[in-house]
């Protein structure tokens, strides 16, 4: 049985989320501040959380921040208000694994926890390989550590994702559809340029940095890394 923490204020959702959760089986626990969720998240690992991004005490996405920083890899689904392309980056850079924008229909968040969850149980079933190599670069799986060459990378956990899906599908061209579908684990209809977003902060770090064309644009279509 899967056990879900809702960090939620409001009790009035936080007790109607719970509800639908229970009645789908699943074990709940709920905080209602920054501080408190922080804490259960570190101390009994939920196998996913869904945070709110305006909380007492501390902020949703310092709370998944810590938690990331913490060791905490289980995954975090944030709600939050706003329905802006800019508050939704912020918290998938600091570590969210999707959002969702308030008011929301409790279908549509199961279907996504049940994604998550599923995609999260297949990766324990289903090890990669532990180390990706491109030319000069490489990434440790294990250690969750990018270098290029003797330099080590600093990338957030969504430019990390998406670097190693796509080594993980070399010389595959990915939809940028099915790149939100399995790194952001949800089905987005409609435009957006987050994935374009989130190439260029990599393209930013590697391709220019080092003067390299790593991660390559197929017109129409989405992204490919090609062996050199």
């Amino acid at each position: 049985m899967a056990k879900i923490l809702i960090v939620e204020d409001e009790r009035k959702i936080a007790r109607f989320v719970e509800l639908e959760l229970k009645h789908e089986g699943y074990e709940v626990d709920w905080a209602e501040n920054g501080i408190d969720a922080l804490d259960k998240i570190l101390t009994t690992t939920p196998d996913l959380v869904i945070l709110d991004v305006m909380l007492p005490g501390m902020s949703g996405i310092d709370v998944c921040r810590k938690a990331r920083e913490g060791g905490y890899e289980n995954s975090i689904i944030m709600l939050t208000a706003k329905d802006d392309i800019m508050d939704k980056v912020e918290g998938l850079d600091n570590g969210a694994d999707d959002y969702m924008t308030k008011p929301f229909a409790i279908e549509e968040l199961l279907a996504r926890i049940r994604v998550a969850h599923g995609r999260q149980q297949k990766m324990v079933k289903e090890p990669k390989k532990v180390v990706l190599e491109h030319g000069m670069l490489k990434v440790d799986t294990a250690m969750h550590e990018v270098h290029y060459g003797e330099d080590l990378i600093s990338l957030t956990k969504k430019e990390y994702d998406l670097l190693v899906y796509l080594l993980n599908h070399l010389n595959e061209a990915v939809s940028r559809e099915t790149i939100l579908e399995e790194v952001w684990d949800y089905d987005y209809m409609g435009e957006t340029n987050v994935v374009d977003v989130y190439v260029r902060y990599i393209r930013q770090k590697l391709d220019d940095k080092y003067g390299v064309k790593i991660l390559n644009t197929v017109r129409g279509v989405g992204y490919i890394i090609k062996d050199e």
